[in-house]
């Protein structure tokens, strides 16, 4: 009876807290403004020809063909005239761009955004080759038509820039020279304007983002440290506004995800010891057995899971939209936080959200079918969520890895980004933009799943926020990095909308 009693007791208090549970509200913003997103011919055909140069970043930076990027630096001057006169302008490590555009009031500490214009390459397609010339434009009303196109795996060839049926095609229309033009032409229409910001307005674009950064953001963070500078804020990619049902079924209202923070990542390679020797008398156990019982270890015993701020302020705002049994859960974490961690483990994209995870990426043996190793390799690569550090994972690893003979070989590390304040101008004139451009979004703060290049710039911020205003569905998402990547006029051009009011508003 006693026992009963308390289960009815709790049941009752969590029903009662999950009732009264503050979870975040969409303001009524019905009366909003009607804004025309659509992008001009000009900004269409002055972001065509950036995608049409090849500025494709090579893992062995020396082995980087740099004559596109010595065309894209070239290029932006002749576009973009006003903003050459206007801003003060340098390079770093001559390619990493600066531009700086003083403000009013050196009072008032500067505002930084960020972006890269290095792309990652096409598999099949040589840049050299698949150029420009593959496609032919020409006026039509207020956007322009590709003549003829290449077909394929791509609809047009992925350095055409092609600009037709309503989209962008190429690589770089969504990872990163739309954040780039975007930037450009808000900037030159505010120009255009007579607009001078109050404090100072910096650009920093990089040009090895997709290859680690080091020679482009790394020392152009470096720079801006060695001057003094200290950024109010900091914007760069990391966030989108995910379509209804694309980050999570549950959730039927477009989510937009400002990233606050980043996971950071280690790679290992394992090598496992054992007798070699000719496969027709194999010992017990292979140094390729031991390999896969290292396999089985790393992957049945992940990192524990855990509910971090900015995912638990991410909760409190989607709660709100999801059935009462996930409210409940929510609600009462100090009870339920099991079941909610279970249910955020069954999808691939939510699991990355509560844990560091682990990722067997590459194994190898002998190079002969009748050959038994004496030694096996495993590569595993592990992106580490806040609140968990390098340190942590090796000793995960270590343990995992005992009464085996085994070397362990750190390949790459980076530890986890810090934390962003929520309750900051930087974060809080995001939510004010966004709510104009998507009155009906969910606005939350999440951790970045991938690299970027703000991480570097914690040297000279600690408000540091990750989003581009495009709203994708899940087949735009899977285009990143992909083929047929592009992007929409509308999300464009929203874009255009978004830095420019941005900038203004600062």
């Amino acid at each position: 009876m006693v026992f009963a009693g308390i289960v009815i007791v709790i049941i009752i208090f969590t029903v009662i807290r999950t009732v009264t549970y503050k979870f975040a509200k969409i303001e009524n913003r019905t009366d909003q403004e009607v804004i025309d997103f659509t992008p001009s011919e000009k900004a269409l055909r002055r972001f065509s020809g950036g995608i049409r140069i090849p500025t494709v970043s090579s893992e062995v930076y020396e082995d980087t063909n740099l004559e596109p990027f010595d065309e894209f630096m070239a290029y932006l001057p002749l576009v973009y005239p006003r903003i050459y006169a206007v801003m003060e302008t340098d390079t770093v490590n001559k390619y990493g761009l600066i531009f700086h555009w003083k403000g009013r009031n050196s009072n008032v500490k500067p505002v930084l955004f960020l972006s890269h214009y290095d792309v990652v390459p096409v598999v099949g397609y040589d840049p050299l080759v698949m150029n420009a010339s593959d496609t032919i434009f020409e006026p039509h009303g207020n956007v322009l038509q590709p003549i003829e196109s290449l077909s394929g795996e791509w609809d047009y060839s992925p350095f055409s820039g092609a600009v037709v049926d309503g989209r962008i095609y190429g690589r770089g229309t969504l990872d990163m020279k739309n954040m780039l033009f975007s930037l450009m032409e808000g900037a030159d229409a505010l120009i255009a304007e007579g607009f001078q910001p109050e404090r100072d307005i910096w650009f920093a674009f990089g040009h090895d983002e997709e290859v680690s950064g080091r020679q482009g953001a790394l020392k152009i963070a470096a720079y801006f440290s060695s001057l003094g500078l200290s950024f109010d804020a900091v914007y760069d990619e990391g966030g989108i506004i995910a379509a209804p049902g694309s980050a999570m079924e549950s959730i039927q209202k477009p989510l937009a995800l400002i990233g606050t923070g980043e996971k950071g990542f280690l790679t290992l390679r394992l090598k496992l010891k054992g007798l070699g020797g000719h496969s027709s008398m194999p010992p017990s156990k292979s140094s390729l057995v031991y390999a896969a019982e290292i396999i089985e270890k790393l992957n049945s015993h992940q990192m524990p899971a855990m509910i971090i701020p900015p995912i638990a302020s991410f909760l409190k705002n989607i709660g709100g939209e999801m059935s009462f049994l996930s409210q409940m859960a929510i609600a009462n974490q100090w009870l339920l936080e099991p079941v909610l961690l279970r249910s955020f483990e069954k999808s691939p994209s939510s699991n990355a959200l509560i844990r560091t995870t682990t990722a067997i990426t590459m194994a190898k043996g002998s190079d002969a079918p009748n050959v038994l190793a004496s030694i096996a390799e495993l590569t595993v690569n592990f992106r580490i969520l806040p609140g968990n550090s390098v340190a942590d994972v090796m000793e995960h690893v270590n343990r995992l890895c005992e009464g085996y003979d085994v070397d362990i070989e750190v390949m790459s590390e980076r530890e986890p980004s810090g934390i962003s304040p929520e309750n900051a101008r930087g974060f809080q004139i995001i939510n004010d933009q966004i709510a104009r451009i998507y009155p009906d979004a969910i606005i939350s703060s999440y951790i970045t799943i991938g690299g970027t290049d703000a991480y570097k710039y914690q040297v000279v911020s600690d408000y540091i926020y990750r989003f581009m205003p495009i709203k994708l569905n899940i087949y735009e998402q899977r285009t990143i990095h992909n083929e047929n990547e592009h992007i929409s006029f509308e999300n464009f051009g929203r874009m255009l909308w978004y830095f420019k009011e941005l900038m203004r508003s600062y």
